[in-house]
């Protein structure tokens, strides 16, 4: 996708008055500093942030870490944006190992560190008064039994489920292609493994659904809206997990966006484009451009429904 450079004359208006409330990931916009990223997003119109902790935007590894989310909370106070905490940070934990450590890490001592940085991205969420820290698995290691790989995930993930029960934010595990937990089938193992915790919720990635669900993208919302707790959004390929620019793949929008209109979802839906950064600011542009084109035109009706959408 290509257009004009992106020019800033005060806030933009928000997403159209509906349930589908769009933002847009800071890990797309890398080359900014928060604080550019923050006002780029609130000047275009987006209606919020999915904000990675990093080094570079709000590092959690940070000395003086309470005093920046405070500063980071009021800047999008002031700014009107929602937000969502992100914990997808490649090189946060281990300069060496992307996503490294992860809760399936053979040594206790990497798993304990990957619990610690989530505990921790849980309070930072209940500070910046997020709708939910989103976290995943990550890839099983070599050798590692599949009993084994869930057997971890689930003894790592039960203390951050319940430091998101008593901070009062919802935790949302992404099934990411690649990683032991993959699928929507997967999230319900972890689900019933865990004793199906009241704090534990799902992020739904659509791009991921294109590239290996069973289901369509729109049947994914629908079969997972009573856990729906943050929702990404790119384009996508079968088969291909590759995180594309809106029309660069194969996904129909407005059959999704009107399933998420119609679920009763309340958070953000963050656009996600990691590998974009480079054109980070003309991207932001042109996919909120493109995701309002795709929303449902007319009355929405329940899920379930026969609601009309306009075919973008």
């Amino acid at each position: 996708m290509t257009g004009d450079p992106v020019r800033h004359s005060g806030p933009g208006p928000r997403s159209a008055p509906g349930p589908v409330r769009f933002g847009y990931g800071t890990n797309g916009l890398t080359d900014l500093r928060l604080d550019d990223a923050l006002a780029l997003l609130a000047d275009l119109g987006y209606d919020g942030v999915g904000l990675t902790l990093d080094h570079m935007h709000l590092d959690p590894l940070a000395p003086g870490l309470a005093a920046e989310t405070a500063r980071v909370a009021r800047r999008l106070s002031q700014l009107g944006l929602g937000v969502t905490v992100e914990t997808g940070a490649r090189y946060v934990l281990d300069p060496r190992r992307k996503h490294g450590p992860s809760l399936l890490d053979p040594d206790p001592a990497g798993r304990a560190a990957r619990v610690g940085l989530l505990v921790t991205a849980v309070g930072v969420a209940a500070d910046l008064g997020a709708h939910a820290v989103h976290c995943f698995s990550g890839v099983t290691p070599a050798g590692t039994p599949p009993d084994t790989a869930w057997q971890r995930l689930t003894a790592s993930l039960a203390p951050v489920a319940d430091a998101a029960a008593t901070a009062g934010v919802p935790l949302a595990v992404e099934p990411e292609p690649g990683h032991l937990l993959a699928t929507l089938a997967d999230f319900h193992h972890l689900r019933g493994a865990l004793g199906d915790p009241s704090s534990l919720g799902l992020t739904l990635d659509i791009g991921h659904c294109q590239c290996l669900e069973p289901s369509s993208p729109a049947d994914c919302v629908r079969e997972a809206a009573p856990w729906l707790r943050h929702v990404q959004i790119e384009d996508m390929r079968r088969g291909v997990h590759e995180h594309l620019p809106f029309g660069d793949g194969e996904i129909d929008f407005p059959p999704v966006l009107e399933a998420l209109a119609t679920s009763g979802y309340q958070g953000l839906t963050v656009v996600e484009l990691p590998r974009h950064s480079h054109a980070g600011p003309a991207l932001a542009a042109q996919s909120l451009d493109f995701l309002r084109g795709a929303l449902p035109a007319g009355p929405l009706v329940p899920a379930g429904g026969d609601a009309r959408c306009r075919r973008h």
